[in-house]
Order: C-alpha cells, then structure tokens, then sequence
C-alpha cells in the first residue's frame, strides 16, 4: 500500500521510502500536515515532507515477521 495523502499516516505505523530502501524499516513518530518524522533503522530520525516522499506501508505482524 502506498501513501499520498498525510491524513493517513499515524504514528506507530511502519513504513518504508520507497526512493532510498536502504534507510531499512522505519516507525512513524508524528505526522503533522505534510510534515513526518520517522525514525529509520539505519539513518536515524527523518522529517519528510509526505507530498514529496512516496512510503510504503509495511503490515507488521509480530508473528509473521
């Protein structure tokens, strides 16, 4: 699932930039407007601007990851 309006991101979600992969999974921290700050596993805290970045959203499951 990939996202393009802000509205349907929330903190806590997990998410994925689809144009630098190698940033790995990342948690959404807060999203504000257009503004997301997510916290990757190997660049640390981003600010993105969501009108600007694609993300994928990633269905974490316990269980099955």
């Amino acid at each position: 699932m990939s996202l393009n309006e802000f509205s349907e991101i929330t903190p806590g979600m997990y998410v994925i930039n689809k144009l630098n992969k190698e940033w790995g999974l990342g948690q959404v921290q807060s999203s504000i407007n257009e503004k997301v700050t997510i916290n990757f596993e190997h660049v640390g805290k981003k600010v993105v601007n969501i009108n600007k970045v694609e993300l994928e959203v990633i269905i974490y499951n316990e269980f099955n990851w």
